[in-house]
């Protein structure tokens, strides 16, 4: 099911037609889509991880930064995704596995603490578990946005960049 935006939008301006190949008129709240996917993507990468968060590569955030990011809108610390079929999430579907994803990663979060520094989070026993909650989530996300799960996560100023120029 395709759900078209609404007549009145709040957003001004030209239309783009996509952001970053993901289709911009068929999710109403697609900036909300772009934050949880960005979480989901960078959460769901033991590699990425690894080579960015570890090292203390700029531009990413931490994995601190990434929970927040799929939290913050949403408020799905507070409610489940299904809240958000057909603004947020394609289906209910994509809603169980955003919803598994963010309580693997909050239950480490709050055992380790907001302001843990990365070891803590991927030295965490249940961390590959949450690793692979959010790589189911990410995967299901990015096929339904017709974009390559595979690709390597953008930096927080191109995903800026993307939510803001459309």
């Amino acid at each position: 099911m395709t759900v078209q935006g609404s007549e009145n939008s709040s957003r001004r301006g030209r239309r783009s037609s996509t952001m970053g190949g993901m289709p911009l008129n068929d999710m109403p709240w697609w900036r909300w889509r772009s934050q949880v996917r960005s979480a989901l993507h960078m959460l769901s990468a033991p590699a990425f991880q690894r080579d960015v968060w570890l090292a203390g590569v700029d531009g990413y955030g931490d994995v601190t930064d990434a929970v927040y990011r799929l939290v913050e809108d949403t408020w799905l610390d507070h409610w489940s995704a299904e809240k958000y079929v057909g603004t947020v999430f394609r289906d209910s579907q994509e809603a169980a596995l955003v919803d598994t994803a963010v309580l693997r990663v909050l239950r480490i979060m709050h055992q380790v603490g907001p302001d843990a520094p990365v070891h803590a989070y991927l030295d965490h026993p249940d961390w590959p578990e949450a690793v692979r909650a959010a790589r189911d989530a990410h995967v299901r996300l990015a096929a339904g946005d017709g974009e390559d799960p595979e690709v390597e996560p953008r930096t927080l100023e191109v995903l800026q960049i993307l939510t803001r120029s459309a």
